[in-house]
C-alpha cells in the first residue's frame, strides 16, 4: 500500500493512505543500514501489520522531488509564506529572506497576508503591488473573520504545500480553518513585544482533501541567507531584470555604481522598483559581503 508520511515523532511515522486512513509505522531496519532517513512529505510503500490497530512497517521510500532543509520535508509542490498585515507588523527584510530562500529551491511561492482585517484598502494595495509586480501571486485573508478562506484552498488545490513564515501571524489558526479536524493548537499573540507564542513544535502534513496538503512549520522570528555569492543576490530580485540591460557595466551590482551608469537605480529613481525591496537588496548584499569577508580572516 502506498501513502504519505503526514508526521514522524520518535521512530514512528504516521501515514496517511487513500484507502484506509493513517497508520503507525516504524521504517524497516533495510531503511536504517542504507542510510535512509524517512522525511515528513515522503510517499512511501508500507505493508500492514495489524488493520485494526492500523500499525504498519514502512517498507520503502519513493523518488523524491525535492527535499526541504529547513524545515525538514520532501516532495514540497508550493509554499505558502503567510505574514500578518499588522500586529505583528510584517517585517519586509525577513518576507525576502523566505522568498530567496525557496527560489533557492525551486519551490514557488505564493505570499498570504492574514489578518486582512487590520489594513485598510490603501494598505493591502500597497502590499500586493509589491510582490506582484516581482512576480508573486499574493492573497489576503481573515483567520479571526473566516474570510479569504476559499480563495486559499483554491491556491492549494492538488498541492503539497508548506506554510512558512514568523510566529504569531495565524499560520496554525489558518490551518485549523483548512482543516477543522487538524486541531492544531494557536497561540496567543504576545502584546508586549508583539511576537507570537511558539505554538508548533514539529513539522506535521495535514491533509485537507483529495491529494491536497498543507505542513504547519515552526515560526521564524529569523532567517540567515544560505550560502550565497553577493553577486548572485540580483537574480533573487527578479523585478531587476528588465533593467539590467540599461546598465553601462557588466556585473553592475547596482549598488556603488553612478545611477546615470545603473539601470536598476534609474528604475527606482523612475518609481519602477519598489524602494523598499531596494532597500532590502543593499542590506542583504552588504550581509553577504560581510560574511565573505569574516571567512578570508
Amino acid at each position: 500500500m502506498q501513502g504519505k508520511i503526514i508526521k514522524g515523532i520518535a521512530g514512528f511515522y504516521y501515514v496517511h493512505t487513500k484507502e484506509s486512513g493513517v497508520y503507525e509505522c516504524r521504517a524497516k531496519g533495510l531503511l536504517r543500514q542504507l542510510n535512509q532517513k524517512p522525511l515528513v512529505g515522503d510517499n512511501v510503500e508500507v505493508c500492514v501489520l495489524e488493520e485494526k490497530e492500523k500499525t504498519g512497517s514502512l517498507e520503502r521510500i519513493l523518488p523524491r522531488k525535492n527535499e526541504l532543509v529547513r524545515p525538514a520535508a520532501a516532495n514540497i509542490d508550493m509554499a505558502l509564506v503567510i505574514f500578518s498585515v499588522a500586529s505583528p507588523k510584517p517585517s519586509l527584510n525577513l518576507l525576502d529572506r523566505f522568498l530567496i530562500f525557496m527560489k533557492l529551491q525551486d519551490i514557488p511561492v505564493t505570499i498570504c497576508f492574514n489578518k486582512k482585517e487590520l489594513a485598510d484598502d490603501e494598505q493591502k494595495k500597497a502590499l500586493a503591488h509589491i510582490y506582484e509586480s516581482c512576480g508573486y501571486p499574493v492573497l489576503f485573508t481573515s483567520a479571526k473573520r473566516q474570510e479569504g478562506i476559499e480563495g486559499l484552498k483554491s491556491a492549494l488545490l492538488g498541492k503539497t504545500a508548506a506554510a512558512a513564515g514568523p510566529s504569531g501571524v495565524g499560520k496554525s489558526s489558518l490551518v485549523n480553518l483548512l482543516q477543522p479536524d487538524a486541531l492544531m493548537q494557536t497561540g496567543e499573540l504576545s502584546r508586549k513585544i508583539e511576537r507570537g507564542k511558539q505554538t508548533t513544535r514539529h513539522t506535521q502534513l495535514v491533509h485537507i482533501s483529495a491529494d491536497t496538503y498543507i505542513m504547519d512549520t515552526p515560526g521564524f522570528s529569523s532567517l540567515f541567507l544560505p550560502d550565497l555569492e553577493k553577486e548572485e543576490l540580483q537574480r533573487y530580485y527578479p523585478e531587476f531584470a528588465a533593467y539590467e540591460p540599461q546598465c553601462r557595466f557588466h556585473g553592475c551590482s547596482h549598488i556603488s555604481e553612478p545611477k546615470a551608469d545603473c539601470g536598476v537605480k534609474q528604475a527606482l529613481e523612475d518609481g519602477c522598483i519598489n524602494a523598499k525591496r531596494y532597500e532590502n537588496y543593499c542590506l542583504l548584499y552588504d550581509e553577504l559581503k560581510s560574511r565573505r569577508k569574516y571567512k578570508r580572516m
